[in-house]
């Protein structure tokens, strides 16, 4: 029996890596998804790191904000592969921070695009796939600033809002045809890109939270696996909260 197919958005971030990982430790066969402003070069070398570290993983290029990119990327994986996506992560989003009252319609409508426009666009074209096969996993990547809102966040906080509502909405129209829809919500976890931040900031934000560190990109990784899992069909329109500690409810 083939593998099943899973689409990680965004998969050759610092998180997208450690969820792509994750996957494919899982057993699934894995397909990161990347724009990088067209440079096929840069996720070709991503490519190529992961299988210095024993992990076989195939990039495929798209536009998430974008309906016609996205098409052309899912459907040259489903020609590939002879088969439709079987999991998909929608991981891929974007910052543009400002107080509300300086905010530019620019920096609301990348945001809300790239990281709520372009999952509509995403499951929109797997999802029917998913409910023929009677199978399949929908899960999306929102923030902890969704639930408890961020100063200068606006924009990003009422995006990734918006992915849990579409979430358990969604979870209700699938429930009975095999098809689990979740969301995982990340606290503050120590990617690259926030390692890169003065140590006087990441010392007063670990202060925050409870657990007293960030957390780790292989910790949403092995979380979104355990959601994909076959044994995890009970879980569905759920928001599933890692962030230390930092915000309960």
């Amino acid at each position: 029996m083939s593998k099943k197919i899973a689409f990680v958005t965004g998969g050759t971030g610092g998180l997208g890596t450690s969820i792509c990982r994750s996957l494919v430790d899982a057993g699934f066969t894995v397909v990161a998804g990347y724009f990088s402003g067209g440079r096929h070069e840069k996720a070709q070398a991503w490519q190529e790191a992961q299988r210095a570290d024993g992990y076989e993983i195939d990039i495929a290029y798209g536009d998430v904000t974008d309906e016609e990119s996205c098409a052309k990327c899912v459907a040259a994986v489903e020609e590939k592969y002879g088969t439709g996506i079987d999991v998909l992560v929608n991981n891929a989003g974007i910052t543009r921070d400002g107080q509300f009252k300086k905010m530019t319609w620019d920096q609301w409508d990348q945001v809300l695009s790239a990281n709520l426009d372009s999952m509509f666009h995403m499951t929109r074209l797997v999802i029917n796939g998913m409910i023929d096969k009677n199978w399949g996993r929908v899960i999306n990547i929102s923030s902890v600033n969704a639930q408890k809102g961020q100063f200068g966040q606006c924009n990003y906080s009422a995006a990734k809002a918006g992915i849990h509502g579409f979430t358990k909405a969604l979870a209700q129209e699938v429930a009975r045809k095999g098809v689990t829809v979740n969301t995982v919500s990340p606290g503050y976890i120590k990617t690259e890109m926030v390692a890169k931040i003065a140590q006087d900031i990441q010392d007063k934000i670990t202060a925050t939270i409870p657990v007293g560190r960030f957390g780790t990109p292989e910790e949403i990784g092995r979380l979104v696996a355990f959601v994909a899992e076959d044994e995890s069909s009970y879980i569905t329109g759920s928001d599933l909260s890692i962030n230390g500690g930092l915000h309960m409810y």
